[in-house]
This record gives C-alpha cells, sequence and structure tokens, in this order.
C-alpha cells in the first residue's frame, strides 16, 4: 500500500469510528481544498454518501465562485447542508486586526449552530503542519462547556486506539486529515481527481 493509501485507509477509519461512536454529529465544510478531501474520504467511507451534516458558517463575503461551488455540489453530492450567517462584525472584539474579527464571526457562528442543533462532535480539516500548536491536538479533541481546548486534556493516541467516550456535557472536535500534510493534500486531490474551487487555479 502506498503512502497516499496508508492516509486515506486511516482517515476513513476515524470518519467510522466516529460516526460509530458520537451521535449528534457534523463536519465543517468551508469549500476549500482540504474539506472538499474529507467529503471525498467521508463518501469513500459511506459508500458515496456523507451521513452527517456539513456546515457552512457564511460570512456573506465570500467570492462568487465560491457560492456556485457550494451550490453545485451540495446538490450533486446529495449532503445536507446547514448553511448558518455569522453573527455581524460588531458583536466581534473590535480590538482585534480585521483578518481576526471575521475568524471570530465563524467561531461565534459555528456555536450558534452547535447549540441550535444540539451537536456533540465536530469533524474539521486541521492538520498538524499548519502551525505549531496544532502538533499537539488529538484527532479525537474533547472542549469542554465552553469549547475551550485544554492542551494538557488531551488523551493518549497509541496505535489508532481512540478515546470516544467522555462525561457529559463534553463536545469533540474530530480530525481525520490531523496526519496529513498539504503535499499530501495535493497528491491527493490529484489522484482522486478531486473537484475544488475555481480560484485554485487563477492566474493574476
Amino acid at each position: 500500500m502506498d503512502h497516499l493509501s496508508k492516509l486515506e485507509a486511516q482517515s476513513i477509519y476515524i470518519f467510522r469510528e466516529a460516526f460509530h461512536a458520537i451521535d449528534k454529529l457534523a463536519m465543517l465544510w468551508s469549500f476549500g481544498k482540504d474539506s472538499n478531501v474529507m467529503i471525498h474520504l467521508a463518501r469513500k467511507a459511506f459508500f458515496g454518501q456523507v451521513p452527517f451534516p456539513l456546515i457552512h458558517c457564511d460570512t456573506g463575503i465570500e467570492m462568487d465562485e465560491v457560492y456556485a461551488f457550494r451550490d453545485r455540489y451540495a446538490k450533486e453530492w446529495g449532503v445536507n447542508l446547514i448553511s448558518h450567517q455569522c453573527p455581524p462584525l460588531e458583536q466581534t472584539d473590535e480590538t482585534l486586526p480585521h483578518a481576526a474579527r471575521v475568524a471570530s464571526r465563524k467561531t461565534l457562528g459555528l456555536k450558534e449552530v452547535v447549540e441550535r442543533h444540539r451537536f456533540i462532535g465536530i469533524i474539521a480539516g486541521i492538520r498538524r503542519d499548519e502551525e505549531a500548536t496544532r502538533a499537539k491536538e488529538r484527532v479525537f479533541s474533547p472542549r469542554g462547556q465552553e469549547g475551550g481546548w485544554d492542551v494538557k486534556d488531551q488523551p493518549p493516541e497509541f496505535w489508532d486506539q481512540y478515546k470516544t467516550e467522555y462525561p457529559p456535557g463534553t463536545s469533540v472536535r474530530v480530525h481525520p486529515l490531523l496526519h496529513w500534510t498539504e503535499l499530501d493534500i495535493w497528491e491527493y486531490i490529484k489522484r482522486e481527481d478531486i473537484a475544488i474551487v475555481s480560484l485554485y487555479y487563477a492566474r493574476e
């Protein structure tokens, strides 16, 4: 089995473990390359279907090509899409830089969706190679009642044995791409011919 096939098999295993263990499960869909790879892997894991909702925290500032991609593939893949309008910029911390305030809108929007639908598990597309703090993340990463992440309270994960039972009130972030690199993502997109937003290939 080659490198990409091993990564694929591990991620499919993670998806199935999460679906089996977590009652109220959803996955983030940003329409970026990583989240489209996640959808592709989820469809492989569940025989062509995605058996949980996809969440889009909509800031209303995406380019037209992104919304066109969303509308086309949400229909083509037959997904249950929850597109939630994020709170306005005025509800974020005005002392933050603009980019951080936009990110904060998405965080607030996700919190609203989680509370409204009572989701326990959220699948996200982070990778360890993106930044140093994520190197300490776990595949199944527990969060407190306010959604906070405590780096000192992360369960060990040896030999792909994941802790999937937590005390009441705990939510979980699931990271099926944690062990991938950006190069892995691009090589997998090429190998599997995965659809991504055309803006990735735009030239000045």
